[in-house]
């Protein structure tokens, strides 16, 4: 048996105003913590007031990475430049691979009341960025729930975990991830596969993860082993994301991630151009 995994880092992000005034927690993406390879951002956004959400994302490129929401509560319309479209709602999961270009829209549908939902970026690597894009909408009812010990369950988006596999599949990063719900002093003991990158958010309640106390809004990113220890104070709930580390460079430019600064400009060009949806084969 391995190790268990530790927390070699913590922050609780900083807030920060995206879209068209969207304001929302930077959890992974900001100064605290760059990148967790692959996972090149997480935000939540949460708020019960409309002024902070209610602008959205109107429609906006990206080429070379994933992105991934997640709702707890409340609907965002979405639609896309291949063709797709609907709402999502509490408990659905939209996963996007960008591919060698999307352009899409995330608008919320609330207009009063709580909207609370999280966005992960997924690095892609160099071999899979300019592939066609794709999409996966899985709605709430189609995502397993299983329980991993007394009071403890777990909605699995992606990954294994006991044999219950999540719907999301094809994924390059081959990623683990869970929303796991801790009742009042339960413990559990979740499995990581070795060698992948791995965080914890901890977004309510108190407890115990990986050794280290911490309290909503955390983030614990974890050092390498084949298992996550975590325990509940009174209640807690986590995000558990684990992946495949790439180890590729990595270029930013806004909705767009490559290998290189060269690619980067190639992608606003092409933007520019009106050609982002053209794959450019080598």
């Amino acid at each position: 048996m391995g190790e268990p995994r530790a927390v070699q880092h913590q922050s609780s992000g900083r807030q920060v105003i995206e879209g068209a005034g969207v304001r929302l927690r930077r959890v992974i993406g900001g100064p605290e913590v760059d990148y967790v390879d692959p996972f090149l951002l997480l935000d939540e956004f949460r708020s019960d007031n409309p002024d902070d959400y209610i602008a959205g994302f109107p429609r906006h490129p990206h080429r070379g990475m994933e992105t991934v929401t997640y709702m707890i509560r409340g609907e965002v319309r979405h639609g896309d430049s291949i063709g797709n479209s609907g709402v999502i709602g509490p408990g659905d999961v939209q996963w996007m691979t960008a591919g060698h270009g999307i352009i899409h829209e995330e608008m919320p549908q609330r207009q009063e009341g709580l909207l609370w939902g999280f966005q992960l970026w997924v690095n892609l690597p160099a071999r899979l960025k300019m592939s066609d894009p794709h999409y996966q909408e899985i709605a709430a009812e189609e995502i397993p729930s299983v329980e991993l010990s007394k009071n403890v369950r777990a909605r699995v988006i992606t990954g294994e975990v006991e044999g219950t596999r999540g719907p999301v599949a094809g994924i390059a990063a081959d990623p683990l991830y869970l929303d796991v719900v801790m009742l009042d002093r339960s413990e559990v003991t979740l499995p990581v596969s070795p060698g992948h990158s791995a965080f914890a958010y901890l977004f309510q309640g108190e407890g115990t993860v990986g050794g280290a106390a911490a309290s909503a809004p955390r983030l614990l990113v974890l050092g390498d082993g084949d298992r996550l220890q975590a325990s509940s104070a009174e209640g807690m709930r986590l995000l558990l994301v684990a992946g495949a580390p790439l180890r590729e460079p990595v270029a930013r430019g806004g909705p767009f991630v490559m290998n290189t600064r060269e690619e980067i400009e190639q992608a606003v060009l092409d933007f520019q151009r009106g050609e982002l949806l053209r794959p450019r084969r080598a």
